[in-house]
């Protein structure tokens, strides 16, 4: 009975060894994700049959099989990574996309953002063409990103400039930030009932006061008629921002610090 004691006994489990199989798990899942429904599951399923022969063949001593599988796996890694450069590059940029990564990065990519922001709403308003911008922060816009188109698309003036063009299908909205993501154009807001509100504001800005009044969002408003550029804030308006008061002004309501920046003075908030 000593052989069944010895089996059956258990060593002891620290938390390295759960940390440890935790790590694994994680890293197995997110493989199997990446190449769920590529080719490189069909040679996944390869490999495994060839590392099933490998064993089999030890097992039952084929040693010329043995002897050309042992001889083949270290050209089989070299023509892995020629065949599937394409799958292991999207593997690696979506583990450096991961939050923990993202939170070293976030500096940079704002300061991106902040620029194409700015860049993107003083060309609109230069040519008079109306948008509306929405930067989601604590609280989330799942239900309004829902209702518009999805694009989850890098955040360029290009294609703020494209969305927002007269006759361009997604021109009507607005489009919703997340991150340094594009993640919806063409979403409709609640306009506000606010009766304090001047009746000669838009569709647009009344938009962004609805938004603003229940969210903890920033909306950028371009006036069609005006060209202005304006800030909705907590149901509230900062209104004609030229390039560096608007650049120094969204850097500090999402919290970020530029060091390039001249301090501009910010305009005050009005309904008016």
């Amino acid at each position: 009975m000593n052989w069944l004691t010895t089996l059956l006994r258990r060593p002891d489990i620290a938390w390295t060894d759960a940390l440890d199989i935790a790590i694994v798990a994680i890293l197995v899942y997110e493989l199997l994700l990446l190449i769920r429904g590529t080719r490189a599951a069909q040679m996944a399923l390869s490999a495994g049959f060839i590392l099933l022969l490998y064993f089999l063949s030890q097992w039952l001593e084929l040693e010329t099989v043995n002897w050309v599988i042992r001889n083949l796996a270290a050209y089989v890694v070299f023509a892995i990574i020629v065949l599937f450069q394409a799958d292991i590059r999207r593997a690696l940029a979506h583990f450096g996309r991961a939050p923990f990564f993202r939170y070293f990065e976030r500096a940079g990519h704002a300061d991106e953002t902040i620029e194409e922001l700015v860049t993107a709403a003083t060309n609109l308003a230069a040519r008079r063409i109306g948008a509306i911008i929405v930067l989601e922060r604590q609280i989330g816009m799942r239900n309004y990103i829902e209702g518009g188109i999805p694009l989850d698309a890098m955040i360029t003036y290009d294609l703020l400039s494209s969305i927002f063009q007269p006759g361009s299908p997604l021109h009507d909205g607005a489009v919703i930030i997340q991150g340094d993501r594009i993640a919806a154009a063409a979403c409709f807001l609640p306009l506000s009932v606010n009766p304090r509100v001047s009746r000669d504001l838009g569709t647009r800005h009344r938009a962004a006061l609805g938004l603003t009044e229940e969210n903890d969002a920033i909306a950028i408003v371009v006036s069609e008629e005006t060209g202005t550029i304006s800030l909705a804030i907590g149901g509230d308006f900062e209104r004609g921002f030229n390039a560096e008061q608007l650049r120094s002004r969204l850097a500090t309501l999402l919290g970020y610090r530029r060091r390039r920046i001249r301090r501009a003075e910010e305009p005050r908030s009005s309904l008016a």
